[in-house]
């Protein structure tokens, strides 16, 4: 593993507490019965997927390192790729939770454009990953 690699799987193996906390969040809000979540059926869907795509892009963003380490890529592009998935599991789940901040709230926010940004952030970094590694079993 390259120290690159290794760097970039330090600091997301760090983030898991962060993504551990928000299952204890949300489970207390379940248990407790917390008004403005109980009751607001978008809200529980919108934390629930900005819970789960954390924890899913975060393990995405582990391989993807390991993938990286195999891409025959120039040094940019490289990067680009082992950034891609990292940045979608900041920005989708930012954009989950901060569309529906409010416990009121009947419709997300602005906020959920965080998630398609960071959906173009991971198709980029994957296609760049996939081809890398492509040109890197023809050579």
């Amino acid at each position: 593993m390259t120290s690159d690699a290794r760097l970039l799987c330090g600091i997301l193996l760090i983030t898991v507490p962060t993504i551990q906390y928000g299952g204890y969040f949300l489970l207390g809000m379940l248990r407790n019965r917390t008004p403005g979540y109980m009751d607001n059926p978008l809200r529980q869907n919108l934390f629930r997927a900005g819970h789960a795509h954390a924890g899913v892009l975060v393990l995405l963003s582990l391989v993807c390192q390991i993938v990286a380490d195999s891409a025959a890529l120039s040094p940019f592009w490289l990067w680009v790729g082992r950034l891609g998935a990292p940045l979608a599991a900041i920005l989708m789940p930012m954009g989950f939770f901060f569309s529906v901040l409010s416990p009121q709230a009947e419709r997300p926010s602005a906020a959920i454009n965080l998630t398609y940004v960071g959906a173009v952030c991971l198709a980029i970094g994957v296609l760049i990953l996939g081809v890398g590694l492509l040109r890197s079993a023809m050579a």
